[in-house]
């Protein structure tokens, strides 16, 4: 019997999810206090939380996963709307890292589904978008985390400017008019714009052109007598 893996079917719909990831860009973009930083925070884990519901673990499993991103969160929550420069970079890389997780676990998804449907390329956009706001993040950590400041030109640090940075390099416009300073900012920058290039000319673009249609897998061998 062949077994056909949908996006979308049974797991949450991704459009849900796209929405949302643009709703956290646009709030973010716009909201400048420390509060935002918060409420940016809580997008964040309610974002973890549907990467956990897709995960389908066991029930303990799920439990204890939602425990820990709600008490990491939670504590993220008052670190990045705190004074404490280091408080705020440990924010920042939690924030980097449940990104990264529900990345992983949409690819993870999309690469084993066997029908391309709309749901599939929301999927797909969705983990790209969270790509952006993953590194941004991560810039956010090295800011604080860091010695040195991030930009150069003494260009101003906040969640504007990093989001900013983040999808002008992996979408790899390169306007030049934000440039990290350090070595390590350079070096996760040129990582990230060779992610935002092999994403669309692999992933987005393989199902992009497979949309409607069913990949064959190849048949199983019959169980033995």
């Amino acid at each position: 019997m062949r077994v056909r893996w949908q996006v979308g079917k049974g797991s949450g719909r991704y459009g849900l999810l796209l929405l949302l990831l643009i709703a956290v860009y646009l709030i973010s973009a716009v909201t400048r206090s420390r509060w935002g930083g918060a409420i940016h925070v809580a997008f964040v884990m309610v974002i973890g939380l549907l990467a956990i519901r897709r995960a389908l673990l066991s029930q303990w499993a799920d439990w204890v996963a939602v425990g820990i991103v709600l008490v990491t969160g939670i504590a993220a929550g008052f670190g990045i709307s705190s004074t404490n420069k280091t408080a705020e970079g440990l924010a920042n890389l939690w924030s980097g890292l449940v990104l990264l997780v529900t990345v992983v676990i949409i690819i993870n998804g999309v690469l084993r589904i066997d029908q391309v449907t709309g749901q599939s390329i929301y999927a797909a956009l969705s983990a790209y978008l969270l790509l952006g706001l993953m590194f941004s993040a991560f810039y956010g950590a090295l800011s604080f985390l860091v010695s040195g400041p991030f930009f150069a030109n003494g260009q101003p640090v906040n969640t504007q400017t990093l989001q900013y940075f983040s999808f002008v390099t992996l979408t790899t416009l390169g306007y030049g008019d934000f440039t990290a300073a350090g070595s390590l900012g350079r070096a996760f920058a040129v990582l990230e714009a060779l992610t935002g290039q092999v994403f669309l000319a692999t992933l987005v673009a393989r199902l992009v052109s497979a949309y409607g249609t069913t990949r064959q897998r190849p048949p199983q061998d019959p169980p033995d007598a």
